[in-house]
């Protein structure tokens, strides 16, 4: 019985050699059968069905006659046990690729960028203008590109010039009045000096008349 099933195996080994390049075509066949479905799908949602139909395609590559075929001894000795050893490394594939597309999107950031770029594609929907596309002269294209940037930058240098011209007239007039206060200060320190050596005149001239100095001649 066991060599009935072997020779099973091998004549199934042959019916079950799709060339694994065929994954990637088969991919993008069930990409574009989700596109052109009449439902709207988003990004995200078309990533993880194409991803889901990808992985069940890879697995079914992994079919139970060749994993036999691998290992032709092992399952002339227990077919049973073979089986048993596919079915566990079949969940465990899966797990592990699943575990892998699951760190893709986290670490490349997919699901917020693929949500980013429906919302591009739902606001240039709404936007008449049509949209850029080359002419075909780099250098026209590439001046078209530029041109707008310069533009900001130009607007955004004049912006910082008027901002620093204010606060430096904001600054000259605070200097100005600090210049008034000193002034002013100054002009209220002489005339105190003033008016205190005319106090010191006034009481020196009241105090000669008081006291001549011809009183205390001997």
């Amino acid at each position: 019985m066991e060599d009935d099933e072997a020779t099973t195996v091998r004549q199934n080994e042959n019916a079950d050699t799709s060339c694994p390049e065929n994954l990637t075509v088969e991919a993008g066949d069930a990409c574009k059968a989700l596109v052109n479905d009449e439902t709207r799908w988003s990004r995200l949602e078309l990533f993880d069905k194409v991803m889901h139909k990808s992985l069940e395609k890879f697995i079914d590559l992994a079919s139970f006659n060749r994993f036999a075929s691998m290992f032709h001894q092992l399952y002339k000795m227990s077919p049973r046990r073979m089986e048993c050893i596919h079915k566990q490394f079949l969940e465990e594939l899966r797990s592990a690729v699943k575990e892998d597309i699951s760190t893709l999107i986290k670490e490349g950031r997919l699901e917020a960028k693929l949500n980013e770029l429906d919302q591009l594609e739902s606001a240039a929907k709404n936007n008449p203008d049509p949209a850029w596309r080359p002419s075909g002269v780099p250098e026209q294209d590439f001046s078209s590109f530029i041109k707008p940037f310069y533009r900001k930058q130009k607007a955004y240098l004049r912006l910082e010039v008027k901002n620093i011209k204010a606060e430096n007239a904001a600054l000259a007039q605070k200097v100005q009045a600090g210049r008034e206060r000193i002034a002013q200060t100054e002009h209220l320190i002489s005339a105190a000096v003033a008016d205190w050596k005319a106090s010191a005149t006034e009481f020196e001239n009241l105090a000669s008349s008081l006291c001549p100095a011809n009183v205390f001649d001997v």
